[in-house]
């Protein structure tokens, strides 16, 4: 803890208020911005080269499709089936007026994909105070907008030619489209709910997995400290029975030497003076080792208090 706390401060006054985490997060969220606003810029170009070749495609297919209506017209009419040629316009009619309607609902789509998508411009140009990233953003602004007047002038002339014909079929494909769309809600609503049973799914077995994890863990733990007290208490059992065998030691040695005082009194008297010497620094030694193991066993005994 106060190698912790000193490395803290020592960190604060060689960075000072501005630490290399921070420093490193900053810059970061610098390269993020940079990246996203050259990501936006090419997925709007790509956006922009598919939404042109499917509208050359389309146009293509239109003029195609109202040259070949032309044509069966005109061999209907030389042939003088005024009735099959009244059905057959009744449906181009209704055709033309259909993929109008698509080709409206695909426009608002795209429409309303600008709107967002200039929405985010500008909220990321709030955020961002970079003055090339701002210029970017501006000169694709620029060039969006002019997109899409190009699109409404070229949808108004378009509209125009056709509104004629797409105004006695509107209500029924008002009809037919708001029913599509409730299709398309309870869709959603379904795949939404599939997703969440998924997703609730996976989390419980990662809630198992991890309360299994977690058992194991407590359990090496517990194996682990109980191993430790085995340990120590094997040591301070060995410590105990070599104490108490110099203590056995020593009592047989002061026996021994008793009788033989008892026996050699007069005749051994130096003998028995060295031996009350030897005798002496040996309980000294004796002395020393147990408080020795005094100070081991101790030792052990608070490390294992202190763990259990």
């Amino acid at each position: 803890y106060l190698a912790r706390k000193f490395f803290y401060l020592w960190e604060k006054m060689t960075f000072g208020q501005v630490l290399p985490s921070k420093a490193r997060c900053f810059y970061d969220q610098k390269i993020l911005r940079k990246t996203f606003g050259e990501w936006k810029e090419q997925w709007t170009v790509c956006r922009e080269k598919k939404l042109s070749l499917r509208a050359d495609s389309h146009y293509r297919h239109l003029l195609l499709n109202l040259i070949f209506k032309a044509w069966r017209t005109y061999v209907c009419q030389q042939q003088g089936k005024r009735n099959k040629n009244y059905v057959t316009e009744s449906h181009a009619k209704r055709q033309t007026l259909l993929r109008t309607w698509q080709h409206w609902l695909v426009y608002v789509d795209v429409q309303r994909t600008k709107h967002g998508m200039q929405a985010v411009a500008l909220a990321f140009r709030r955020r961002s105070c970079l003055s090339i990233s701002w210029a970017v953003w501006r000169r694709q602004h620029y060039q969006k907008c002019t997109g899409h007047k190009m699109n409404i002038l070229a949808l108004q002339h378009w509209a125009q030619s056709l509104q004629f014909r797409a105004w006695l079929q509107w209500r029924e494909l008002y009809l037919h489209t708001r029913n599509e769309k409730q299709k398309d809600t309870r869709a959603v609503t379904h795949h939404q709910h599939w997703e969440l049973r998924r997703c609730m799914g996976a989390w419980l077995g990662y809630l198992n997995l991890h309360r299994v994890k977690k058992r194991q863990n407590e359990l090496a733990q517990e194996f682990h400290r109980s191993r430790r007290l085995r340990s120590c208490f094997s040591d301070w059992q060995r410590a105990w029975e070599c104490r108490r065998r110099m203590r056995a030691h020593r009592r047989d040695l002061e026996k021994q030497a008793a009788r033989m005082a008892l026996w050699r009194a007069f005749a051994h008297w130096k003998h028995y003076v060295v031996l009350c010497v030897e005798e002496a620094q040996q309980c000294e030694l004796a002395e020393k080792h147990y408080k020795s193991h005094l100070l081991v066993l101790q030792k052990y005994w608070n490390r294992w208090k202190s763990r259990l």
